[in-house]
């Protein structure tokens, strides 16, 4: 099924994130998770590209296994990095004889050194009308709540989207963010420049505190609110007790969006299925 169609038909979406294994031992490790987190409520899941495209072949076992093992829409990740015209050609072949009809069209990050000129889809933009005019593929497209990292401004931001969106992406998946309220100024802009597509609020659950260094660098630079900041400091130094109060942060964000009337949420799972089921067990009436 189409994930736009999904949007139409359900007034709030929850959808999980998962990532591939670097190497093939490790393959049936996350065949293993994407199975249990399939027991929640889950109308859709996505399985991320490796830089470059390195895990590319894995991306599409996990997808094929999630969409005609577990009977669960899948939806797979495609950047632009180092892609040809013919990698892209037959990627989707393959997608398309493994049934998936749901494809997130990125940029992806740009290897140290490398510029945006040497390849032949530089923006998701490009990637996102090869799809399209391909056939047979809902496309969707990633947004940044308070701007692109490369982006002028978030208005600029917001203009470049709208680019993206005429080029055939269909619903969106933000970035993390763990203040709604940036998400919900962004939402407003985005709707005053025409969008009005679905945008799927992306939570990632924040759970220890190395995790914590490392995402709001990956994050774009996420605004962290009092709160968040004041949950950080309190815990630190107790990784039980930050675990659970990282669950409790997300659960409290997801319930407000949804109070808000967000289209769906999506949530980058880091392949736990532990942290996802106690999130959905207190959600799990919300969908």
């Amino acid at each position: 099924m189409y994930i736009s169609e999904i949007f139409k038909n359900k007034a709030n979406v929850l959808s999980f994130e998962v990532f591939p294994p670097k190497k093939s031992d490790d393959l049936e490790k996350i065949i293993s998770a994407v199975t249990e987190l399939s027991h929640n409520p889950v109308d859709y899941m996505s399985v991320t590209y490796g830089a470059g495209g390195t895990t590319a072949a894995y991306t599409a076992d996990i997808a094929d296994h999630m969409q005609n093992t577990l009977g669960i829409t899948a939806l797979s990740h495609l950047t632009c990095v180092n892609a040809t015209d013919k990698s892209v050609t037959d990627t989707l072949l393959e997608l398309r004889s493994k049934g998936i009809e749901n494809i997130l069209a990125l940029r992806g990050d740009l290897p140290s050194g490398i510029n945006l000129e040497n390849f032949e889809f530089k923006h998701a933009s490009d990637l996102a009308a090869k799809v399209k005019a391909f056939g047979g593929f809902c496309v969707g497209g990633a947004c940044y709540p308070e701007r692109h990292p490369d982006a002028a401004s978030l208005d600029s931001d917001i203009d470049n989207l709208k680019i993206k969106i005429d080029s055939g992406v269909d619903f969106l998946v933000t970035q993390m963010f763990f203040d709604n309220e940036k998400f919900y100024d962004f939402r407003d802009r985005a709707a005053k420049k025409g969008i009005t597509i679905p945008i799927d609020a992306g939570i990632m659950p924040l759970t220890n505190i190395n995790q914590i260094k490392k995402m709001c660098i990956l994050s774009g630079g996420a605004s962290m609110p009092a709160k968040f900041t004041r949950m950080i400091s309190k815990y630190a130094d107790n990784p039980p007790a930050l675990k659970q109060a990282g669950i409790a942060y997300a659960v409290d964000q997801i319930i407000d969006l949804l109070s808000n009337d967000t289209s769906g949420v999506h949530i980058y799972t880091m392949n736990k299925p532990d942290i996802a089921d106690k999130i959905t067990h207190v959600i799990n009436d919300l969908f």
